[in-house]
């Protein structure tokens, strides 16, 4: 894939911080983080509350100097011409409550370098694509919050950015808003544009990413694909064997850890069963079926992001991260 806008390849670093630090009243926020993000690609930046990642990307963008490191766009220092080609929409939003809804995506618009004309033929032309051209001419003050954070995405993209950063965009959204989302960021990448986005939901990053950096309590603790992410939490089933039946045996040599799920009931017993390394799914069943294991439920446990980012951050924890 191409950048359309500049002919830039994928491999292009347009965004990158580079060992970069910051401290606030001696508490650490970001600590020694460094990644970049490619031309053309969606990367999530991935945490929980106060993990850090609205410090880093405005220390990205030259609106908090860092304590140490750098922060570079396009392959050079953050600057008010640069700027220019980056849509940036902040975890606080900003809207002016008092102007028409199209107003304010042209005042946007204009203080990007846009004409008034082509700002405001750009702002309908979104406002529609977001099914919000009845509020066009409507005050701010009027709108729904999930509008008001429609309206401030279209302002923050007016300008046809190549990068866009947005902080926590899903906040607000209804599912059916999040989803319209979804659709628009997947379409931004079609076309060549860069999206850089943080968010603590798991799921929408699940389906939209190229890549994904998480971070927890301001250092990062994993940088890749979706699907080296899932590759490093352990593979795991569940089955449900009769109350007083123990699989423990049947099992020996193909699982890490096996743990009662629960107490017992309906005179059944639910296990939690970690593969050992090089183990599969198919193999613990043919055990139990080999050892005379009645099973009444078994089922390999599908792996989500989220199940992801937990066993990070507790591996992180026991290996001494703060």
């Amino acid at each position: 894939m191409l950048d359309l806008h500049h002919g830039a390849t994928m491999n292009t670093p347009v965004f990158a911080l580079e060992n970069i630090s910051k401290t606030f009243s001696g508490k650490p926020a970001v600590r020694d983080l460094s990644f970049s993000v490619n031309a053309g690609t969606i990367t999530g930046f991935l945490g929980p509350n106060g993990a850090g990642k609205s410090t880093s990307l405005r220390m990205g963008l030259g609106i908090l100097a860092p304590d140490s490191g750098r922060a570079l766009l396009f392959g050079g220092v953050p600057n008010f011409g640069v700027l220019d080609r980056v849509g940036f929409l902040p975890e606080e939003r900003g809207l002016y409550r008092k102007m028409s809804t199209l107003a304010a995506i042209v005042f946007f618009g204009r203080l990007k370098g846009m004409s008034a004309s082509a700002a405001r033929r750009r702002g309908l032309a979104l406002l529609e694509q977001f099914g919000l051209s009845d509020v066009a001419h409507k005050k701010i003050k009027t709108l729904s919050k999930g509008m008001a954070q429609k309206v401030q995405i279209i302002s923050a993209v007016v300008h046809n950015p190549e990068l866009v950063i947005l902080d926590e965009p899903f906040s607000g959204l209804d599912p059916v808003n999040q989803r319209t989302l979804e659709d628009f960021i997947r379409a931004l990448a079609d076309k060549g544009t860069t999206v850089l986005f943080s968010t603590h939901v798991m799921e929408h990053a699940e389906r939209l990413c190229d890549r994904i950096v998480l971070l927890a309590a301001g250092r990062k603790i994993f940088d890749g694909d979706v699907s080296q992410a899932m590759q490093t939490l352990p593979r795991a089933v569940h089955l449900q064997t009769d109350a007083g039946a123990d699989p423990c045996a049947a099992l020996e040599g193909l699982v890490k850890a096996i743990n009662r799920d629960g107490a017992a009931h309906d005179g059944c017993q639910d296990w939690l069963v970690e593969l050992a390394s090089g183990a599969d799914a198919g193999q613990v069943l043919r055990a139990c079926v080999q050892g005379g294991i009645d099973l009444s439920a078994f089922e390999p446990q599908k792996r989500h992001l989220h199940d992801v980012f937990m066993h990070l951050v507790d591996a992180d924890q026991r290996q001494g991260g703060e």
